[in-house]
């Protein structure tokens, strides 16, 4: 059976948990949207840590350029040849094996939830800006969002983000050898060659 259905809660049922608790086999994160459809957002403890290359290709990958919808992202960065992809895809965590790498949305959530430092955040250009998640996300500022209350994901915790730049599965849609990325320490969102390596977190969803 799809596990992303036999993990779904009855519509409407769905009382969200605080942030960081324990939830389908990883850390409940927040609630955001897709084409309208609520989500629960699920973040895979240091078990679902990655790293490597967006792929070694630097051409444009078709289908890969959503930044609410990770699962597709890493669907189709998987069918081109990303050993990164494949290996979230393949992940077998809780139970679950429908875990992705999150798009630039899905991703900004993971760092509103779970930033590991307390460092002050780059609040330059409209970095946190994001449409998809419930409530919608506002540009950080240096103050917010603060370090994570999860202890667990705090710096130095068993499943805290490294200060590092992670991959999001977001494809720079007007430059095909570039994806987004976003630095744990400080927040910052930017994009790099996909031939960079850097870390990676996985997620999962499911629908509410």
């Amino acid at each position: 059976m799809n596990q992303v259905l036999a993990a779904a809660p009855s519509a409407n049922t769905f009382t969200p948990p605080p942030i960081g608790t324990p939830l389908g086999g990883g850390f409940f994160t927040g609630i955001y949207q897709i084409n309208g459809q609520r989500f629960a957002l699920i973040t895979a403890g240091v078990e679902g840590a990655l790293r490597g290359t967006w792929n070694d290709s630097m051409a444009k990958v078709a289908g890969a350029s959503s930044r609410c919808d990770g699962l597709a992202n890493t669907v189709a960065m998987a069918a081109a040849g990303s050993k990164l992809a494949q290996d979230a895809l393949a992940l077998r965590i809780g139970g679950f094996d429908d875990w992705g790498l999150p798009a630039k949305d899905e991703q900004d959530m993971q760092y509103c939830a779970f930033k590991p430092t307390a460092r002050k955040n780059w609040d330059d250009r409209d970095n946190g800006i994001n449409p998809s998640s419930l409530p919608v996300g506002e540009a950080y500022t240096k103050d917010f969002p603060l370090q994570t209350i999860a202890e667990n994901f705090r710096e130095g915790g068993a499943d805290a983000f490294p200060d590092d730049w992670h991959w999001s599965s977001t494809q720079r849609a007007d430059d095909s050898a570039s994806a987004w990325c976003q630095n744990f320490g400080d927040g910052t969102q930017d994009y790099f060659r996909k031939s960079f390596v850097g870390a990676g977190r996985a997620f999962r969803r499911f629908p509410i």
